[in-house]
């Protein structure tokens, strides 16, 4: 979370991008602002013209200049919201550019460990009442005080008495504000992170529909939406206490001005101290003063949560960053990955790896085995530099995986999971994702390794077909061949599949493996698996439970073990437990079940 200082710093380098059309519109709003104080002081001196006796000619002269400069503070206001209105468009764009340019430099660790629901909140809710912010309340802000600074001024040259007078009955109006902006900034941010959980929990409970289902956890999660909700409820109903309580003490201040002014001008005039004309003229910009004062004052309250959201969507760039954004990044010595003592728990969960030893040496097949919640998956995204063990280390070539920058973590390590994405654009720019200087030639060729070149040459316009869901729909198998034919393009040392096959069906699994297998061949692979056929294939099978490493070696020393890996591979085939285990290729060959 930024705080006000950060706010008020990103926001003048965002007034600074666009001076110009900033300076611009401050001069038109300035310009504006002067041709509306004519109105009350020339309808001033008409008051005075007609009880000297003066001429018709006289007042009409001057009513004519009071429609020339309405017209002209009419054409200068419109000019200036519309130059407001631009300037705040291209401002909002800077801010969404440069909040994505944040959200995807961050790690994966961190993204996680905040939740999605609060990134898409901050991209979404936050980002678009900045933008509100930016284009509206900006420019009408500008305005709006530009018109009531004029107004005071105008009220002061007339008399500075009945201008301390104006002034000093704006006092109520001054502590209300004082007593509204105390609570509102905290009061905003708490709206904003209750919000963000409220998303961060049905989102948590749609992507995980079917395990809250199959493991009856569906009065547990409803629970949970209902605390979030609550809790939504009751930030929602402080702020609104704040602005029942501020706005009406507002309104009811508004007539203090007026009336002080016109009791003391009364007082004035009656002992021929004052005109009649001055007293109606600071009346009426007093008057006047109200409507500008009153937006100025509902701007200050939109700000108050907009500026919560800004210091939302500014607190991405101060999330923390790996060892390699602050002090430079590390370069291994070789590919080699060594994992030592490593132990792992997630912060709203216990322990799930404890005291793990492992070496993958480098262009080694490694298979990763074991039963549901054994570890495997988080022993993946420590592999992978995706978290940091919370104890021990994890390293490639003596240097820690979670410290590297980014591209060199990437050309190093690449994470392939059941998750896979299809964005918005062409296949040739959903592979271009991993390696922009990819070629078509490359493309296909990526495409080919993972048998997906089929299916891609029959589509409309081949690498030229739009995907998403505007265009072509990819189903989940196609999506994960894209998934693994970026692996290919990105062309890492190391890959780590976890279940990375697991949407295809088995014959096209066991296809995009071998095919992988092919085009990989003297690079590390370390699979996550549950189809058995993977292990049968590696070079050495490592075997997680209950968060430790318990059994390490080829396939047929495992077997003959027979541990808990014979009892998994004798599962796999369908024999009972207990059993002689075998080591036959023909249902890892056909990949049954």
């Amino acid at each position: 979370m930024a705080g006000p200082g950060e706010v008020r710093r990103a926001a003048a380098r965002l007034v600074r991008a666009d001076g110009r059309a900033f300076t611009a519109v401050l001069l038109l709003n300035v310009l504006a602002a002067g041709a509306g104080l004519a109105g009350p002081w020339l309808l001033g001196r008409i008051v005075d013209h007609v009880r000297s006796g003066g001429g018709v000619g006289g007042v009409d002269r001057m009513a004519l200049a009071i429609l020339v400069c309405a017209l002209a503070q009419l054409l200068l206001a419109r000019w200036a919201r519309y130059l407001g209105h631009r300037f705040g468009e291209r401002t909002l764009a800077r801010v969404r550019e440069g909040f994505v340019d944040r959200a995807l430099a961050l790690p994966a660790a961190v993204v996680e460990r905040a939740g999605t629901g609060d990134l898409a909140t901050r991209g979404t809710a936050d980002v678009a009442a900045v933008g509100t912010t930016l284009r509206d309340a900006g420019p009408e802000l500008l305005v709006c005080a530009m018109q009531a600074l004029a107004v005071l001024v105008a009220v002061f040259l007339i008399d500075p008495l009945l201008g301390a007078v104006g002034v000093l009955t704006l006092t109520p109006i001054w502590l209300a504000l004082r007593w509204y902006l105390r609570r509102a900034r905290p009061g905003y941010l708490a709206e904003g992170a209750a919000t963000s959980e409220v998303a961060e929990v049905l989102a948590a409970t749609a992507a995980g529909a079917r395990t809250v289902e199959a493991f009856g956890l569906a009065g547990r999660r409803v629970e949970a939406s209902r605390e979030a909700l609550a809790q939504a409820r009751r930030t929602r109903l402080y702020t609104l206490f704040l602005r029942t309580v501020f706005f009406p003490a507002v309104e009811v201040s508004y007539t203090l001005p007026v009336a002080g002014v016109l009791l003391l001008g009364g007082y004035l005039h009656a002992r021929g101290a004052m005109s009649l004309g001055a007293v109606v003229a600071a009346a009426l910009y007093l008057r006047q003063f109200t409507e500008p004062l009153d937006q100025v004052l509902m701007c200050v309250e939109q700000l108050q949560n907009s500026g919560a959201s800004f210091a939302r969507v500014e607190g991405v760039a101060q999330a923390p960053r790996t060892a390699a954004d602050a002090a430079g990044s590390p370069v291994p010595a070789d590919d080699r990955i060594d994992v030592a003592g490593a132990c792992y728990a997630y912060e709203r969960g216990g322990e799930v790896l404890s005291g793990v030893d492992l070496t993958v040496r480098p262009g080694e097949r490694l298979a990763v085995v074991g039963p549901s919640g054994a570890g495997k998956t988080t022993l993946s995204r420590l592999l992978a530099g995706v978290d940091a063990p919370t104890a021990g280390s994890v390293t490639v070539g003596g240097a820690p995986i979670a410290d590297l920058a980014p591209e060199r973590l990437r050309r190093q390590v690449v994470l392939v999971t059941q998750e896979h994405h299809v964005f918005l654009g062409t296949v040739r720019d959903n592979l271009r994702l991993a390696e922009p200087a990819a070629s078509d030639a490359d493309v296909w060729a990526a495409l080919a390794a993972v048998g997906a070149d089929g299916w891609v040459r029959e589509l409309p316009a081949g690498l030229d077909t739009e995907l998403g869901a505007d265009g072509c729909r990819t189903d989940g198998s196609r999506a994960q061949q894209l998934a693994l034919a970026r692996v290919v393009l990105a062309d890492p040392h190391t890959i780590v599949l976890d279940e990375a096959t697991a949407l295809l069906d088995p014959a096209t699994a066991r296809h995009t493996e071998r095919a992988l297998a092919a085009v990989l061949a003297g690079r590390t692979v370390i699979a996550v698996a549950h189809r058995l056929h993977t292990a049968h294939d590696a070079d050495r099978v490592a075997v997680m439970e209950s968060g430790r490493l318990t059994e390490l070696g080829t396939h047929e020393e495992l077997v003959a073990a027979d541990g808990a890996y014979a009892a998994l591979w004798r599962t796999w085939h369908g024999e009972e437990t207990g059993s002689p285990g075998g080591g036959g290729d023909s249902p890892a060959d056909t990949g049954g079940s």
